[in-house]
């Protein structure tokens, strides 16, 4: 089971402390623009790079509006990951991105 935080939470986390930010949309639309500091991991290569993530932490996961990133959270979830849906994704972003 994995939680959902709408997008003005997670600004206030990320401005907080550095939370570790996970962005599962195509390696083209990371590289057009992402926030500094977010793990790219394509929705599409998730199962071969989820043994890149460490079960002990915690992850927020985001996309571009919420879809893709709420599959990967149910994904993740199931193999034991502590995982948090970023809902409205990076489209509800105000902050800077690279």
């Amino acid at each position: 089971m994995f939680q959902s935080i709408t997008m003005p939470e997670f600004e206030q986390l990320w401005k907080k402390n550095k939370v570790k930010l996970v962005d599962v949309r195509e390696t083209d639309e990371f590289e057009h623009a992402h926030i500094d500091g977010a793990i790219s991991m394509p929705l599409s290569e998730l199962e071969e790079k989820t043994d890149q993530l460490n079960k002990k932490e915690n992850y927020y996961v985001m996309c571009l509006s919420g879809a893709r990133s709420m599959a990967a959270c149910q994904y993740l979830s199931k193999k034991g990951y502590k995982v948090t849906n970023v809902m409205g994704g990076i489209s509800a972003w105000k902050g800077d991105v690279v």
